[in-house]
């Protein structure tokens, strides 16, 4: 069913209003008043069935904890229980009153996200900007040249190796089974763990033909392992069959790689199969896991600082000439002037006249000469978005998860850009305050001494 609406504004005779316990000029109290909180009601509101299934959860309360939660880079459970400290938090998600309960189970903000899409989150972004434009932090000029470039968005997968994808597949294998009741000829258990840590020691003294050995038989371990439970569930009952069939799928196509194998022939983590092996060519880094992203930024600091107008996660590490599409157009509702790449982005698809490289020039003016210098601006955005957000590590399952919270993180800088501009503009109001009152005279020896 759709979300509850909120309840009539009747005061109650024993609680006091959060309104009248906040200080009003708190950050996200002025946050709060500069969204627009109808228009998610308005576009989330299709996607729920009437009259089937009990009341969704209201839309501004969903909304305040992912936009929390990303601006402040909380877990999904450290949001949850900041909402039950904070009477600024409850005030920001739509609350009258302060709640000693939450309202809300953790895993509903997973279900949420899935419900939603990451093609209508982008309207969380696409009003970060509305909002910073409402109070005067950016403008439409800013969003009409644009820098874009891509980076990594790593996923929570530790660094894989053959012998930890082996055994790991040995492992869920083993467990499965465990909890069928199909009963094996050997689980591999414990010799697959000894055997990880033979190729540790061997790989850390330099004696990799003899680690090679032992991944070798490792592979053979797994793939009787996987033959053995594919004959014993072959006349089981459909639930087992279909318990066991990704699982399987997933250790032949392990089995099955070559190191010489490349892109989406290869796997790198049995429980996130979308993640792709992408080299940035960084010094310290040679090798990221995850899926590559895109990101456009304005290419003039806007008052309240460079904002992210346009993320979006490219599956399948496509080239990066290939995805320079019309995506800000889309969120800001401003048209682009010109987009400012470096080089990586030679042979480009897109439009000529208004796509610049570094290093660019024909057809170079000045002023396009001076804009192509800010390029390098967009990497401390890059930074913040991966230190102070969840760029940095994406523990959300599935492609589309990386496609939810690239969107998300960018949201969650544009609301921190802003409150740092809403706390700055307070201090300015206040010190012009302070100046402009007429001081009280200093008191002389003689009105001291009467």
């Amino acid at each position: 069913m759709p979300p509850k609406s909120p309840p009539s504004e009747q005061p109650e005779l024993f609680r006091s209003a959060l309104v009248n316990l906040v200080d009003r000029r708190h950050p996200l109290v002025r946050l709060a008043g500069l969204i627009d909180w109808e228009r998610f009601t308005t576009a989330f509101g299709p996607l729920y069935s009437d009259g089937v299934g009990r009341p969704g959860l209201p839309t501004r309360l969903m909304v305040g904890l992912h936009l929390i939660k990303h601006m402040d880079g909380l877990s999904d459970d450290a949001v949850c229980a900041r909402f039950l400290d904070s009477p600024y938090v409850q005030l920001f998600c739509g609350e009258a009153y302060f709640q000693h309960a939450l309202p809300l189970d953790r895993s509903s903000m997973t279900r949420w996200r899935k419900r939603i899409g990451a093609e209508r989150l982008e309207l969380l972004l696409a009003e970060t900007l509305a909002a910073a434009r409402r109070a005067g932090a950016a403008e439409p000029k800013h969003f009409e040249r644009v820098t874009i470039d891509t980076t990594v968005q790593p996923k929570a997968v530790t660094h894989p190796t053959d012998s930890k994808l082996i055994h790991r597949g040995v492992e869920i294998l083993g467990r499965l089974a465990r909890r069928h009741g199909v009963a094996l000829r050997q689980s591999y258990t414990r010799v697959s763990t000894r055997a990880r840590r033979e190729v540790a020691k061997l790989i850390h003294r330099g004696r990799h033909r003899e680690a090679e050995r032992v991944v070798r038989r490792m592979r053979t371990w797994l793939g009787r392992l996987a033959r053995d439970v594919a004959r014993k569930i072959a006349g089981a009952a459909a639930a087992v069959r279909a318990a066991f069939a990704t699982p399987l799928e997933r250790i032949v196509q392990l089995l099955r790689q070559r190191r010489e194998d490349r892109g989406r022939d290869k796997i790198y983590a049995l429980h996130a199969p979308e993640v792709e092996c992408i080299g940035k060519g960084k010094a310290r880094t040679r090798f990221e896991f995850g899926v590559k992203v895109s990101l456009a930024t304005t290419n003039r600091t806007a008052p309240g600082g460079m904002f992210v107008i346009g993320a979006r996660s490219l599956p399948g590490n496509p080239f990066d000439g290939h995805t320079l599409a019309a995506q800000t157009e889309r969120i800001t509702g401003v048209p682009i002037e010109r987009a400012y790449v470096d080089r990586g982005y030679r042979g480009h698809d897109a439009d000529k006249a208004r796509v610049f490289l570094s290093g660019q020039k024909r057809g170079v003016t000045p002023t396009i000469r001076r804009e192509i210098r800010r390029l390098a601006g967009i990497e401390p955005v890059i930074g913040h978005l991966k230190s102070d957000g969840h760029l940095g590590r994406n523990f959300l399952a599935g492609a589309s998860g990386d496609a939810v919270n690239v969107i998300l993180a960018a949201a969650g800088h544009n609301l921190r850009l802003l409150r740092a501009w809403l706390i700055r503009l307070l201090a300015f109001l206040l010190s012009l305050l302070a100046t402009s009152a007429p001081t009280a005279p200093t008191p002389t020896l003689q009105t001291a001494a009467r």
